[in-house]
């Protein structure tokens, strides 16, 4: 069990995708912070918010990868186009849900409401802006790299 644990954490292709994550969440959170002048320990799991922990990981995962195995290997391939899939949806699709999530948010204001505040209106920050994407794959790939 415990060789088992020390192999995974052992692993750079586990730990610098989990720490450029991990980094990324705790500075979205500052960041956050130091704006709103309060904490708000929702930021250290939630989505949104600069730089992208989205980016980050798979970033991390990917320069980790290349490190290892090079990259001219299969699976640096896989995990570029992983990459490239995941930081398209954070800036792209997401950016959009944010968008009707702060014009429904807009409606429920202004209508009548009939259910306790339709459950404290929608949530936002969903998604992310290229600057915040670009953010979190340069911290993913500085992480990575100082893993190895």
């Amino acid at each position: 069990m415990w060789d088992l644990l020390r192999q995974i954490f052992g692993n750079p292709m586990i730990v610098s995708p989990v720490l450029a994550w991990t980094a990324a969440q705790v500075i979205k959170t500052a960041i956050d912070s130091m704006r709103d002048k309060r904490i708000n320990p929702g930021m250290l799991v939630g989505p949104g918010g600069m730089p992208s922990s989205h980016s980050a990981l798979v970033c991390g995962l990917a320069t980790a990868t290349a490190l290892s195995e090079g990259v001219d290997s299969p699976v640096f391939a896989v995990t570029v186009v992983l990459a490239a899939i995941v930081m398209y949806d954070a800036a792209g699709i997401r950016q959009a849900v944010d968008r009707q999530s702060e014009i429904l948010t807009h409606i429920l204001i202004h209508v009548p409401r009939t259910q306790d505040d339709f459950d404290r209106f929608l949530k936002g920050l969903v998604g992310h802006t290229r600057v915040q994407v670009v953010a979190g794959a340069l911290l993913g790939i500085a992480v990575a790299t100082l893993c190895q």
